[in-house]
């Protein structure tokens, strides 16, 4: 598996955070990577994230969004999907860049959402495009996940 460099930036292009990935495939827009949890262990609402839990990271260059499904590092199950409201990814052979716009869409195995980070969203200085296809985004997400879940 290939190695890639997945860098987290603000709308303005400066970057948050950076993270190392094994690339699992690419498919048309759909770039799959997987990546170890490396932060601190804490709860993210009520899903328990232990440094080391597997992220399997769907990014895409055409959506307003990405998608992180969470498993356990002990026994693998699925703990949640979380899904961060950015620009389409910039994506080449070594790295993967996504601008994050402070909203977030938590999804738990039973289907229930909930949305994150929305006073954060309303305090970003970014153009009223960008603000409006952020919000696009996340009901497209919205969308996909009750589907899914529903199948």
């Amino acid at each position: 598996m290939n190695e890639i460099t997945v860098l987290k930036q603000n709308p303005a292009g400066e970057l948050m955070y950076q993270w190392q990935g094994q690339l699992l495939s690419q498919h048309g827009h759909e770039t799959v990577v997987q990546a170890l949890f490396n932060a601190e262990s804490g709860m993210l609402e009520e899903i328990p994230l232990k440094k080391g839990d597997r992220f399997i990271e769907t990014y895409y260059d055409d959506c307003w969004f990405n998608i992180f499904e969470i498993h356990d590092k002990d026994d693998g199950r699925l703990k949640g999907w979380y899904c961060n409201v950015c620009a389409p990814a910039e994506i080449s052979p070594a790295q993967i860049i996504f601008r994050d716009f402070a909203l977030d869409l938590l999804v738990y195995p039973d289907g229930r959402q909930v949305v994150l980070d929305e006073d954060e969203f309303e305090a970003l200085d970014c153009s009223v495009e960008e603000r409006q296809l952020a919000l696009a985004g996340l009901a497209q997400l919205q969308d996909h996940f009750r589907q899914r879940l529903a199948e």
